[in-house]
């Protein structure tokens, strides 16, 4: 049976403490936990086990189990290889933190979306078929740096965490099909699908769908096109409808409701968060309890 989490985002003007404090308090069993004010890298990378034990403390402490941490390390597709190397060196010096709070898998931005350089209009053809070539020689190798980055992030965690990239926007995994891309590229790499991206994109239900053979994760708030958050009533995921594919796919993770405090991004409204997250995981545990009476 499909399990629900709740993401400390939601509640980033609080303490981690705190904010898992709410979780709890809210009903939910699962929580994940990500960078920004509630999870400083560099400090747990450099004392894994006093940061560990005051999670783990929390955890224990309020009855939750953790479902994901997310770590943002999105200059691994720069093309500045110190840059690069700096983002995989926290990376691989997190893992014993990782493996003491006892994450059962970790998800990864796929890094900053490579800027192509403009293209001046005042070329002649010829110019331009040049320029175009060159711009698509410089989007291949802004994916190779990528690739090459992730796999070596994979081949770190020696299958001990499952390692999954959110396909969001500004990333370089914005578009779907290069998600997918990644994902066969990299032996081991899965996907982190947070639905609002998508639907904020204005993707189809049925190709986003088509990636659930790939994903280990799934976050959910309520989006509409060019709408990356709103609240509940005005958005336009159809919770039933999502919950009935994760079944047809037997998606066997947690879905974990992730609202989050950054109003305006890709047109992000700014909700009550609590109000929200207790109004989604409603919706969702409602669709899941009807489609297992169904089945």
């Amino acid at each position: 049976m499909i399990e629900f989490a709740c993401h400390s985002w939601a509640f980033s003007d609080l303490t981690l403490q705190e904010a898992l404090g709410t979780i709890a308090r809210l009903g939910f069993r699962y929580a994940d936990i990500g960078s920004g004010t509630h999870l400083n890298a560099v400090k747990a990378a450099a004392d894994p086990r006093r940061v560990a034990a005051e999670i783990v403390g929390d955890l224990r402490v309020y009855n939750l189990k953790l479902s994901d941490v997310y770590l943002m390390l999105p200059r691994i597709s720069s093309p500045e290889t110190d840059k690069r190397q700096r983002e995989i060196d926290v990376f691989k010096a997190m893992l014993p933190f990782i493996q003491l709070i006892g994450a059962p898998g970790i998800t990864l931005s796929p890094g900053l979306a490579h800027q192509p350089k403009p293209i001046p209009a005042d070329l002649t053809d010829e110019q331009r078929a040049e320029a175009e070539i060159d711009a698509a020689a410089e989007a291949e190798a802004a994916y190779a740096r990528t690739r090459d980055a992730l796999a070596d992030m994979v081949e770190a965690a020696k299958g001990e965490f499952e390692i999954s990239i959110e396909p969001h926007l500004d990333s370089m995994a914005q578009d779907l099909r290069v998600a997918k891309r990644l994902v066969d590229d990299v032996n081991g790499l899965k996907l982190t699908l947070d639905w609002a991206h998508p639907v904020c994109q204005n993707i189809k239900h049925e190709d986003i769908v088509s990636l659930l053979p790939y994903v280990r994760h799934v976050q959910m708030r309520q989006a509409a096109r060019n709408m990356l958050q709103t609240t509940f009533k005005r958005g336009r995921i159809k919770v039933e409808q999502v919950m009935g594919a994760l079944n047809e796919a037997h998606y066997a993770g947690v879905v974990c409701v992730e609202y989050m405090k950054t109003p305006g991004w890709h047109g992000m409204m700014e909700v009550n968060t609590l109000v929200e997250s207790v109004t989604m995981r409603d919706a969702l545990r409602d669709a899941r309890d009807g489609e297992s009476s169904r089945t």
